[in-house]
């Protein structure tokens, strides 16, 4: 089991520890989305603290800069974060109410209706995939 952690001075005051567990079934960068989250939540990381750039949040966690992006984007579709340009990576004014949110949680739920209402209809487990495969991949006949 192996763990990467650091720890960060946000603004002057907080400190903030992110820890990774590669051996976590959880993928790492979902690992970091939670963990901002719930730095948030906890009031850890408040409006307008800055975080790590991705090079260093990478370099510190000995992570793939790829894999921190990835949560960045999450975390910014999310208005969990800011980004302005050159200044940085924020915490958004909205992040406490946004770090709530489970998007990955409601298209489970939107998908799981609407399988059970396409079987419900006489669609076979085969043509929803192939149906699905279709969509995902813009080939609507």
């Amino acid at each position: 089991m192996s763990y990467q952690s650091s720890q960060y001075t946000i603004k002057e005051f907080t400190l903030v520890e992110i820890s990774i567990n590669d051996s976590d079934s959880l993928p790492l960068f979902a690992q970091l989305v939670d963990q901002v989250k719930k730095a948030v939540l906890s009031g850890e990381l408040g409006t307008g603290a800055a975080l790590p750039s991705i090079r260093q949040l990478a370099n510190d966690l000995a992570l793939n800069h790829n894999t921190v992006a990835k949560a960045y984007r999450i975390l910014e579709r999310d208005l969990v974060i800011e980004t302005k340009g050159y200044r940085g990576t924020f915490i958004h004014p909205d992040a406490m109410a946004n770090s709530t949110v489970d998007l990955n949680a409601w298209v489970i739920s939107r998908l799981t209706e609407t399988i059970k209402a396409l079987r419900v209809a006489g669609v076979t487990d085969s043509e929803i995939r192939i149906a699905f495969g279709n969509v995902m991949n813009d080939r609507i006949n």
